[in-house]
Formats: structure tokens, sequence, C-alpha cells
């Protein structure tokens, strides 16, 4: 029974440090959708975040309909993605993200 009980403890823990892993990525992956935010609302356009349970994402307000921006991490970096294909996505770090998202959201 103690090696159930030391099993069971090392995948409870296991569990634990998985849920924070998580929780951390949760926590990165709103700062970036904030901060882009406020990066395409001082470039003039209309956004708002919204805090799905399964996948939050940033919306920009357009003529042809809204554009979701997600936020993910690939490899050890967060990027942004924005519809289909290569051109649409970049480093979440990189100031010009914002600037290449308006030019889609015209």
């Amino acid at each position: 029974m103690a090696n159930f009980r030391s099993t069971h403890g090392a995948r409870r823990a296991g569990g634990d440090q998985e849920r924070k892993k998580e929780t951390d990525d949760q926590k990165h992956r709103f700062i970036h959708l904030m901060r882009l935010a406020w990066d395409l609302r001082e470039l003039g356009l209309r956004v708002s975040v919204e805090l799905s349970r399964w996948e939050p994402c940033l919306v920009v307000y357009r003529a042809a309909g809204p554009l979701r921006v997600t936020a993910a991490r690939r490899d050890d970096r967060w990027v942004f993605a924005w519809g289909r294909g290569r051109d649409c996505w970049g480093p979440a770090l990189d100031t010009e993200v914002a600037h290449r998202i308006r030019q889609v959201a015209r």
C-alpha cells in the first residue's frame, strides 16, 4: 500500500505541475493579447478581448467581419496568428505585428 501511495502522490504532483504550467501559459496568453489590443487601439482599430475557456482571442472589428487573433506558444516562444497562411502570424514580441494586423484589417 505504501508503494501505491507514493506512486499516487507522484502522479498527483506531476498533475499539479502540468496544471501550473497550463495556468502560467494562460496568463502569458492573456498578457500578450492585452498588449496587442492596446497597440492596435493606439493605431486606431476597434478591438476587444474574448476570454473563452478554450481559446481566448483578440477580436479586431472591420467591415469585412471580425478578425480573430490568437496567441500560442510555438517551441519556446509566443506568436500571434490571424487567419491562414505563411504571412498570417508573427512573434508576439515583434513591435511590427500590430502594423501587419492593421494592414489586414483595412
